[in-house]
């Protein structure tokens, strides 16, 4: 949630959307949850500054939770998320600072690890992708994705533990692909994972997207199911 794009196209938020339910008290969380509880490994998927209200979000928690994950989408945004129009962005932007909700993620990590969970996996898209590179860099997960990271620096790549999933896009205006091979080179030399998909969008935007609307985002979704 940086640029111009990210605000572009925002997502008709429903609190009752999804297969799953909402419960008020994820590790101190409110979080939208999908998949069984009994399931060995877990994904929390990260929103961007929409929310997790959005529906596109929650489908692919749902679609995630069919493959035999337990998945959690926690509301990092506490009730608040951007509304297109806000007189102040950068007043929203540090009301919602990334590094506080890293903190407010661990404790999730652990309600995770309670219930047995030994596997956990997080995906964040744009705004959410800081807090996704702060939790692998901390070894509070075992795999990280990043769709259309914001805020994600060369140096927070080169403290990465785990194999981690960059999804950026061809005209990404704040991840642009010379930052994207930066991160590549940085992953290549610690032998960590990185996938770098671009389908001639502006950015990575697949939460947000019409799955029916043109071939393009056909492409994203299938390349963000990887």
């Amino acid at each position: 949630m940086a640029s111009s794009h990210c605000f572009q196209n925002p997502p008709e938020l429903d609190p009752a959307c999804g297969r799953g339910k909402v419960v008020e008290d994820f590790g101190g969380q409110k979080a939208y949850v999908a998949g069984s509880v009994e399931a060995k490994a877990a994904v929390v998927l990260i929103s961007d500054a929409f929310g997790f209200e959005a529906p596109k979000l929650r489908e692919i928690a749902d679609k995630v939770a069919l493959s035999g994950y337990f998945v959690v989408v926690p509301d990092f945004l506490h009730g608040d998320p951007y509304a297109v129009g806000h007189p102040n962005p950068l007043q929203w932007l540090q009301s919602h600072d990334p590094e506080k909700a890293f903190e407010e993620a661990k404790p999730v990590i652990a309600a995770l690890k309670e219930k047995g969970i030994s596997t956990i996996g997080a995906a964040g898209y744009c705004w959410g992708a800081k807090i996704v590179v702060e939790l692998a860099k901390a070894r509070e997960i075992q795999a990280a994705v990043m769709s259309h990271p914001s805020f994600v620096t060369v140096d927070d790549i080169k403290e990465v533990k785990c194999p981690i999933c960059v999804l950026g896009a061809e005209t990404d205006q704040f991840s642009p692909q010379e930052l994207v091979k930066q991160f590549e080179q940085v992953l290549s030399e610690n032998s960590q994972v990185l996938i770098d998909k671009s389908f001639g969008m502006p950015l990575w935007r697949f939460t947000r997207c019409s799955l029916c609307q043109d071939f393009s985002w056909r492409h994203a979704w299938v390349g963000g199911e990887i």
